[in-house]
């Protein structure tokens, strides 16, 4: 048996930009092993696979994917759900009702909706992400360290705190992108640490003054993990998004620019907002950009 893929950038408009994704279609029945294995092989941050099942199931549930990185399954990541979401759209038009696409992640049901084009060949869409769950505020001293960091490079007002809208990460604001640009992750001491607290790696940002032709409030954001750096992480930014909105940091409902992979030669952009409704955050939504580069098949699946 044999099943197509499709490559797509993800959180840009230019091929070869952004955060590569590869899209595994039908692959009902596949073993989880041989999922990990094909994800392996592809060697991308993330690799997703779809289920296909009945019409009405996907109407009421989604389409049922699965996550994957090089090491382990994922309940929910950002850029793998607007880019499968964007094949689906492009390659199986009877899964958009409506402008959206519903994807059915373990993390539960997730619409992603579409606004057409934006340039050349890409797509424009936006997910919205489950309301945010708050967890612990960190130790400014010793989040510092482990982001090879010193104290002063945080900012004072708004203290490391974990966050998940899927999945949790350390939100951590910096002073400056003088400061993002010296980010280096002791992963060795920092995973542990923060699996203690709830969390899976730190997303960093720093408010960045270059506003690229836009009003918009931009930020700079970087995320280190496996002793490597993710081009565009959709899944923090989410987190990010409620954090700021939580703290006064942004407005509700306004959004915001972060633009993600500059020191990686992969810049990407992430359009985020939120609502702040009775003191509780809602309506968290992360959009941007996805362009097909290679569609393929593999042989042994």
């Amino acid at each position: 048996m044999a099943l197509d893929y499709s490559i797509v950038d993800v959180f840009t408009s230019q091929a070869l930009k952004g955060n590569p994704l590869a899209v595994v279609m039908n692959t009902a029945g596949l073993e989880t092993e041989r999922m990990q294995a094909i994800a392996r092989e592809f060697n991308l941050s993330e690799t997703t696979f779809v289920e296909r099942g009945p019409a009405e199931t996907e109407r009421r549930e989604g389409v049922r994917v699965r996550i994957f990185t090089t090491q382990e399954e994922l309940n929910f990541a950002g850029h793998p759900t607007l880019g499968t979401a964007s094949v689906l759209k492009m390659s199986a038009p009877e899964t958009c009702e409506d402008g959206t696409v519903k994807l059915k992640l373990n993390a539960g049901t997730v619409p992603v909706r579409f606004a057409g084009e934006c340039g050349e060949g890409a797509l424009c869409g936006e997910m919205t992400q489950r309301d945010p769950e708050f967890g612990a505020e960190l130790d400014r001293v010793q989040a510092a360290r482990l982001m090879g960091l010193r104290a002063e490079d945080l900012d004072p007002a708004l203290p490391p705190q974990v966050v998940s809208t899927g999945t949790a990460f350390a939100i951590a604001v910096l002073r400056s992108v003088e400061a993002l640009k010296r980010l280096k992750v002791n992963h060795e001491e920092t995973t542990p640490w923060l699996r203690e607290r709830g969390a899976r790696w730190f997303y960093v940002l720093a408010p960045d003054s270059v506003q690229d032709q836009s009003p918009a409030q931009q930020y700079r954001a970087r995320m280190q993990f496996y002793n490597g750096e993710d081009p565009a992480t959709g899944s923090a930014s989410g987190c990010a998004i409620s954090y700021l909105v939580a703290r006064g940091a942004a407005a509700d409902g306004e959004t915001i620019r972060v633009l993600q992979g500059i020191e990686m030669g992969r810049p990407s952009l992430i359009l985020l907002s939120a609502r702040r409704i009775d003191g509780r955050v809602t309506d968290v939504r992360v959009g941007g950009s996805t362009v097909l580069v290679a569609k393929g098949r593999l042989f042994q699946p």
